[in-house]
């Protein structure tokens, strides 16, 4: 990175499809407890290039840092595939609870309203409780372990494990995917 552009401050939104606009308040804002923040329909005209016009409903949640939670409602467009459950590893949500005790007390309020929630499970520097939001999409709670020792130890050995993995991963991965595939940067 050059030395004249700032550091990127903390992620604006995050934006993901919803099946309803309505549905989607219930979990996030009833049960999760995120503020409603915005609500408003867009009409745009992409023009021949892209083929299609896009009527949709764009919410915002509001974070407890200022950032937001984003959905589209797009009926003329969304299909049930779209809404079907997401590999945790393609697509998760984790927010942060402040401890473990509020992680229990979360636990146990989204149990008690009806929604699966399971858990916590010890990752070693983070507990976490997981559930499925109604489009299909991981919601982790989670909360630091009490020893920042332990992530300090994965910060210190980041270039290292991921230099290692690349090795060990490479030839699998020229196999599945193709070096091209791999080795591209940029257009």
């Amino acid at each position: 990175m050059t030395s004249s552009l700032k550091a990127l401050n903390n992620i604006h939104h995050a934006a993901y499809r919803c099946r309803d606009a309505e549905q989607t308040r219930w979990f996030y804002e009833d049960i999760l407890g995120l503020k409603l923040a915005a609500a408003f329909e867009e009409d745009i005209d992409f023009g021949e290039n892209l083929g299609r016009n896009r009527n949709f409903l764009h919410i915002f949640f509001e974070m407890d840092d200022g950032s937001y939670l984003a959905f589209f409602d797009e009926p003329g467009i969304s299909k049930e595939e779209n809404f079907a459950r997401k590999d945790s590893f393609d697509m998760h949500l984790a927010l942060e609870a402040d401890s473990m005790e509020d992680l229990i007390a979360w636990h146990k309020h989204i149990n008690e309203a009806g929604k699966t929630c399971l858990g916590p499970v010890d990752h070693g520097f983070v507990h976490s409780v997981y559930m499925y939001d109604p489009n299909g999409i991981q919601v982790e709670i989670t909360c630091r372990a009490s020893d920042p020792a332990i992530m300090q130890q994965h910060t210190d050995n980041a270039r290292s494990s991921l230099s290692a993995w690349t090795q060990k991963t490479r030839p699998l991965k020229e196999d599945t995917f193709g070096a091209a595939k791999i080795d591209k940067r940029g257009r």
